[in-house]
Parts: C-alpha cells; sequence; structure tokens
C-alpha cells in the first residue's frame, strides 16, 4: 500500500532535492542495496532488476560504503539492512535521511528482526518504509515504489504491533507517529461497507494481496479503496488506518 508523507517529514526530499523517479518521468526508479549478505544483496538485485520500472545502481557491504555510494549516486531509493559492519543501517538512515540532513534521501529499512527498537529507531532515523526480509518479493517492489512516490510503507506484521503505542497513551519518546484521527472525530465521508472490510483486514495485518483474495477482489481495487480510506479518515499511513480500525471496533477477525 501507498501511503502520502506529509511535506517536511524525514526523509522527504525539500525543495532543492534531487527530482528523483517522480521527477523523470519513464525513467527507472534508481536503487542502493546494503547488506553484508552477498545472496541477499543478489537476491534482491536479481528480483528488482527484472521489474521494468527498477534499476539497481549500486550495492553495499556495510554501512559506511552504503553512506558514501548513496551520496554519490544519489539513488531514488535506498534499502538498508541494519545490522551492518563498520555502521549500522539506523545510523546509516540518519546520515541519509536523518531531520539534519539538507537533502535527505528516501530510505527503507529492509531487514531480518523485527524489534520494536529497530523500526522506532528507523522510523525516526528518517526512514520512510521498514520490511522485514520475510515480507516477499512483491512486497519489496511495492516499498520500492511507494518511496520513489514519496509515500510510506510499513510491513503489516509490523503495523499490528505498533497499534499498543498508537492507540494507547505513551510518552512522546516511544511514540514514533502521530496520533489517529480520535473516535469520536467525524469523517469527511463516511466510509463504505467494502472500505470498511478492506479496513478490517488491514487492522489484523493483511498484506494488500492477501486482502485482494479474501475479499475476491484485484489488487488495483484494493488498492483504490485504500486511497480513499486514507482521504476520508485523514490518515498518514498504514499504521493510522489499523489504529482508526481498532479505536472504532472495526478489528475483528
Amino acid at each position: 500500500m501507498t501511503l502520502p508523507v506529509p511535506p517536511g517529514a524525514p526523509g522527504t526530499p525539500g525543495p532543492a532535492a534531487h527530482p528523483g523517479a517522480a521527477g523523470r518521468r519513464g525513467a527507472p526508479i534508481r536503487v542502493l542495496i546494503a547488506d553484508d549478505q552477498d545472496m541477499i544483496r543478489t537476491g534482491f538485485r536479481f528480483f528488482l532488476d527484472a521489474q521494468p520500472d527498477i534499476t539497481v545502481v549500486a550495492e553495499a557491504r556495510d554501512g559506511e560504503e552504503a553512506v558514501a555510494l548513496a551520496r554519490r549516486e544519489r539513488p531514488d531509493v535506498c534499502l538498508l539492512d541494519i545490522r551492518m559492519p563498520k555502521l549500522d543501517g539506523l545510523e546509516a538512515t540518519r546520515l541519509l535521511a536523518g531531520p539534519d540532513v539538507a537533502d535527505p534521501m528516501r530510505v527503507v529499512v529492509v531487514t531480518t528482526f523485527d524489534l520494536d527498537e529497530y523500526v522506532y529507531g528507523a522510523l525516526r532515523g528518517g526512514a520512510c518504509g521498514f520490511l522485514l526480509k520475510d515480507s516477499g518479493p512483491t512486497l519489496l517492489a511495492e516499498a520500492v515504489r511507494a518511496a520513489a512516490a514519496g509515500d510510506s510503507l510499513v510491513s503489516p506484521s509490523v503495523t499490528v504491533r505498533l497499534l499498543k503505542h498508537v492507540t494507547a497513551p505513551a510518552a512522546a519518546d516511544t511514540a514514533p507517529l502521530p496520533a489517529p484521527p480520535a473516535p469520536s472525530a467525524p469523517l469527511r465521508e463516511p466510509l463504505t461497507g467494502r472500505e470498511l472490510d478492506v479496513v478490517r483486514l488491514v487492522a489484523l495485518g493483511r498484506t494488500n494481496a492477501e486482502i485482494a483474495a479474501e475479499l475476491y477482489v484485484s489488487l488495483s481495487t484494493v488498492k483504490t479503496h485504500l486511497s480513499s480510506v486514507q482521504l476520508k479518515l485523514a490518515a498518514r499511513n498504514r499504521v493510522e488506518i489499523a489504529a482508526w480500525a481498532w479505536q472504532n471496533g472495526h478489528a475483528r477477525s
């Protein structure tokens, strides 16, 4: 699912940023892959290079190399592992996309380690996406496209776990994202029955493909419903949509 990141948010290119894929219509999305495992880099490159709209322009084996290559090549999207030699992925993310970076890049953190501190560290460091390596190649490509378009994607399984920090009162240092609309807040327009079905499945951690299969609709139809839901709820991302569902009693299995 692709969801907009508001102007000025960490990881959002400012006015001086390079035009990126959105500014080069028809050009493939240029990707940098950083991972200390050769097989992971090879697998990611093989799949992404097979996409008609994506090309891998650089590979890095550690965080220092990733930062140097990213600054030199200016890819549209950087895919960073977390546990890397010399400089970990969280610090590399902060250097490339953090709030103090004048010309931030689009970073998606892709990792094996599903730990809360990694999720929060990545999002606070400016990452516009967080995926687990077992999310599958389709979601990986979707995350690359989302990042290049200025949107945000968080792995659905991570989304569900984040809800306890978004829907419950929490200290400022434990909530990586703004609170979703309050349960009593009036909607711009009521959700349709089918949109509520989609929202419920998002709240249960389903991927777009799983939602399409469960509702017997196409993937593009799911994306259309999600775009409509996002506007109606004034939600910035998948976490906020799911949080609204939990707060309003729509997260039933």
